[in-house]
């Protein structure tokens, strides 16, 4: 089984596509001339939502973690429970794991701009506590996006048509985990039509990933099955009278 939608669709500059749901895709080379849909002009309009961004960066230091922990304000460090300072700061509001290696983790941030900004206000504390920290190798390992796709799913069907890539066990967790191997993105699918998207490096892929499984969601959709009821049901039948006493 192929898996649906595993290529990125894109049409010639001079087709049918509407310059208002298109944009010219060049790749550093403006000859290409070839356009691809923005989101959500082939999911019906909707959009997945970044809900968190993971970031690591490498701070070219080693930290005194017991040092930082005094000094700076919304910090904790316990190192009987966890290896790290948890560090908190309320704009962009993330949280921070830093590492007695200088390797820090930010999480929590709404996009990847507000994710490096984020961990460069964290550098600059620790720097404030006299290490020389850096601000080097900010990469992102891991973006978390939702939507609705605002109709209910049969995940029973589903999961049997595409065995290959999905995992069902309502007993243990209430949604369909499906795995995509391009983007490599993990979606959870819910009855309801929640979707989460994991796993994703960039935007660009939640978006693709959410756009190649939106038409196998509507393959499987719940319809209401309203089924108009037999004739002889719908209009009452006339009752037997009975016969008067003394007839």
């Amino acid at each position: 089984m192929s898996e649906p939608g595993s290529s990125r669709a894109v049409v010639p500059a001079e087709g049918g596509a509407s310059g208002a749901l298109a944009e010219t895709e060049n790749n550093g080379d403006p000859s290409t001339g070839l356009v691809v849909t923005r989101p959500g002009a082939r999911t019906n309009g909707i959009v997945p939502t970044i809900q968190n961004v993971v970031a690591t960066v490498q701070m070219g230091c080693r930290l005194d973690l017991r040092s930082i922990v005094r000094q700076a304000r919304n910090a904790e460090y316990n190192p009987r429970r966890f290896a790290a300072v948890i560090m908190r700061i309320r704009e962009p509001k993330t949280t921070a794991l830093m590492f007695a290696s200088g390797k820090m983790v930010c999480t929590g941030a709404k996009s990847e701009s507000m994710s490096q900004l984020a961990a460069k206000k964290y550098v600059r504390v620790v720097q404030k506590c006299g290490m020389a920290a850096e601000f080097k190798e900010f990469k992102v390992q891991n973006m978390v996006g939702s939507c609705d796709v605002q109709f209910p799913i049969r995940l029973e069907v589903l999961a049997h048509t595409h065995s290959i890539f999905c995992s069902y066990e309502p007993e243990i967790f209430p949604g369909l985990i499906y795995k995509m191997k391009q983007p490599k993105v993990v979606l959870l699918v819910f009855v309801s039509g929640k979707i989460v998207l994991t796993g994703a490096k960039s935007r660009e892929d939640i978006y693709q990933a959410f756009e190649n499984i939106y038409p196998v969601l509507q393959e499987f959709r719940k319809s209401e099955i309203t089924s108009a009821l037999p004739s002889s049901a719908a209009s009452p039948q006339p009752q037997a009278q009975l016969p008067a006493p003394g007839d």
